[in-house]
């Protein structure tokens, strides 16, 4: 008896053991759902270093005006807690504290002080400025500027995975190819494409300013259908001598420098000399929008169609 006695007494212990390992709870056949891990992010900036956040960015600094309109029209404006001075589009980054310059005259002490878990740069941002905001503990991503328009949608990606707007980038994306597409095939067959001297600074006028190969200009001129007249310089950015451009006599001009330089129609005009071009005789000087061909953001198609139409104003009646 005492030895069956032992034998139930480790016996109810060991069932007493067992019930308080499981809480004394009922065990349930119901799945267990765990609350979501926050996905790291590692991407590889335009500089070739790869960034990696712990989860989308929050609080973001952006370097660049491109970068910013890139932001809102992503959804995320309301991520963004610090904007470069040029920033201005849309109006409500103008609300966003400054930081100052795009050109190397940044506020790093506001900066830091604003505590981001992402600085957006861009090819206007120093490669040392970028270094020294990165020695300072920042996460500094470079977007690489698009010289196509495939290059404008993988940045749009690629700043809606930093920023947790893939599916906002994905509408944007389809919404913006329709839009160029619409553009080709208006302009499917031209036989004549225009010769356009795009004016970027016309302060001397007996040598102006214009964009040269591999720049957004040139490749929206060109897509809308017309010839750029820098396109077979050397550089991006080029200064024309005025007999060049008398003996290539461009059909259109248009002024970029028009919403910066406050560059007239009429100034043109009346230059010495520039009566002789067949752009001013046929009164084809236009102001130019330079923000939209210049910002490499989702504003390009929006230049893109503006050029189309003053090119070709026939397809687009």
């Amino acid at each position: 008896m005492r030895r069956s006695g032992y034998l139930l007494t480790i016996i109810l212990a060991t069932v007493l053991l067992v019930a308080c390992a499981a809480g004394g709870q009922t065990p349930s056949n119901s799945p267990t759902t765990l609350p979501p891990t926050p996905q790291s992010i590692r991407l590889e900036d335009g500089l070739g270093t790869e960034i990696e956040l712990p989860a989308a960015a929050q609080r973001i600094v952006s370097l660049a005006p491109s970068n910013t309109e890139i932001l809102f029209a992503l959804g995320a404006g309301s991520q963004i807690i610090g904007r470069d001075s040029f920033s201005d589009y849309p109006p409500e980054a103008l609300q966003i504290k400054d930081v100052g310059g795009g050109f190397g005259n940044l506020d790093v002490e506001t900066i830091i002080a604003l505590q981001p878990d992402l600085v957006l740069a861009s090819p206007l941002t120093a490669a040392e400025q970028v270094q020294g905001l990165r020695d300072l503990g920042l996460t500094v991503f470079v977007l690489p500027n698009p010289l196509q328009f495939e290059d404008l949608y993988t940045n749009l990606m690629t700043v809606a995975m930093l920023t947790g707007r893939v599916e906002q980038a994905e509408a944007l994306i389809t919404q913006l190819k329709q839009r160029v597409q619409s553009v080709d095939e208006r302009l499917g067959g031209i036989e004549q494409r225009p010769l356009v001297f795009y004016e970027i600074d016309g302060t001397d006028p007996n040598a102006p300013w214009t964009a040269g190969p591999d720049t957004f200009i040139d490749m929206l001129i060109t897509r809308a259908g017309g010839l750029n007249f820098g396109h077979e310089l050397q550089g991006e950015w080029v200064q024309v001598s005025l007999e060049e451009i008398l003996r290539r006599d461009p059909d259109l001009i248009l002024l970029g420098d028009a919403i910066w330089g406050g560059v007239t129609v009429e100034a043109v005009m009346a230059r010495p000399g520039w009566g002789e071009l067949s752009a001013v005789k046929n009164q084809r000087v236009y102001p130019f929008d330079d923000n939209i061909v210049s910002r490499p953001g989702p504003r390009l198609v929006e230049g893109l169609e503006a050029l189309a139409r003053l090119f070709h104003p026939d397809r687009f009646q």
